[in-house]
C-alpha cells in the first residue's frame, strides 16, 4: 500500500532529528548509513529489539529494482484491471462477503466503510491473503530510506517498522512485499503503527491475521476522512479517501469499480 508523501513524524509521535543520515544510490554505503540512522531511531524512541533489527538489515537489491520499475502508473484502466484479475476478485469477493456477512456488517457499522471497498483492497493487495510477499520487511523499508530517491517519504516507515519490532508486532525476519508493506492488505509500517487496530480482541494487532488486517484497513480509511453513507466512485466524496491508499490513478479507480460490483 502506497500513500502520498505526507508528513508522518507527528503521527508517529517523535520530533524530526536535527540531522539526517546520508543517503546513497548503491549498496556501498548501506552499512555506514545504518549506524547513522540508528542515532535517528534512538531519538525517535526505538528500543533495543528495533535497533538490533536495524543492525541485521541487509541491502535489498530486489526492492530497489522493483522501485525503479513500477508499471501501474503507465497502464490504461482496462489493461490494469485485466492484469490484476478484476473479474476474479469480484467473483471471489462476493462469495467472501456472503460467507461472512456479520463481519463486514460490523466493520461498516463501526467504521462506515462498505464491505466492497475493504474486500476489493484485500483482493487487489494479496489475492485475499494468498501472497503477502517474500521480502524482508525491515531490510526493504530501510533500503528505501537509505536510497536517495525517496528517503524522506520512507524514513517514518522505517522508524515505524523498528517500533513494530519493539512491540512484537513483527520481527526482524518478517516477510512482506518489495516495498516493505506487510500483512493481508499490505500496510506500510508507519501506517501499520498509526492505524492498526485489534480486530479479533486478542490483545494484539497482527497484520497477518485477516480480522485485524481488515479492521485496520477500515480504520485507516475512516481516519483519512471516509464519510459514512457517501459515494466512493470517481467524483464522489469518498474517492478522495481511496486516493490515500495508493498513488496510481488506475489502482484508485479499480478499487472503486470492484468495490461497487462486489456490493451490488
Amino acid at each position: 500500500m502506497f500513500t502520498r508523501p505526507l508528513v508522518f513524524a507527528l503521527a508517529l509521535g517523535f520530533a524530526a532529528p536535527v540531522t539526517a543520515a546520508s543517503c546513497g544510490n548503491t549498496s556501498a554505503g548501506f552499512t555506514a548509513w545504518k549506524s547513522e540512522f540508528a542515532q535517528e531511531a534512538k531519538q525517535a524512541g526505538v528500543q533495543k529489539r528495533g535497533l538490533q533489527a536495524l543492525a541485521s538489515a541487509q541491502y535489498a537489491s530486489g526492492t530497489i529494482a522493483a522501485d525503479r520499475n513500477q508499471k501501474s502508473f503507465k497502464y490504461s484502466l482496462d489493461k490494469f484491471m485485466k492484469l490484476r484479475g478484476a473479474d476474479t476478485i469480484v467473483s471471489q469477493g462476493r462469495k467472501r462477503k456472503a460467507r461472512n456477512p456479520q463481519v463486514f456488517s460490523a466493520l461498516e457499522r463501526i467504521y462506515g466503510v462498505p464491505a466492497g471497498v475493504i474486500i476489493a483492497i484485500h483482493g487487489m493487495e494479496t489475492a485475499f491473503g494468498g501472497f503477502m510477499g517474500k521480502s524482508n520487511v525491515v531490510s526493504a523499508i530501510t533500503t528505501l530510506t537509505y536510497d536517495c530517491r525517496r528517503s524522506a517519504f520512507f524514513q517514518p516507515h522505517a522508524i515505524g517498522a523498528l517500533k513494530l519490532v519493539d512491540q512484537g508486532a513483527i520481527t526482524a525476519s518478517t516477510k512482506g512485499a518489495k516495498h516493505g508493506e506487510l500483512g493481508h492488505t499490505q500496510f506500510l509500517p508507519g501506517n501499520a503503527l498509526t492505524y492498526g487496530v485489534d480486530g479479533n480482541g486478542d490483545g494484539r494487532v497482527d497484520f497477518y491475521n485477516q480480522t485485524d488486517a481488515l479492521a485496520s484497513t477500515a480504520n485507516f480509511l475512516r481516519q483519512k476522512g471516509w464519510k459514512p453513507g457517501q459515494g466512493y466512485q470517481e467524483g464522489q466524496p469518498n474517492f478522495a479517501v481511496i486516493k490515500q491508499w495508493n498513488d496510481a490513478t488506475v489502482y484508485q479507480k479499480a478499487i472503486a469499480i470492484m468495490g461497487a460490483r462486489i456490493d451490488k
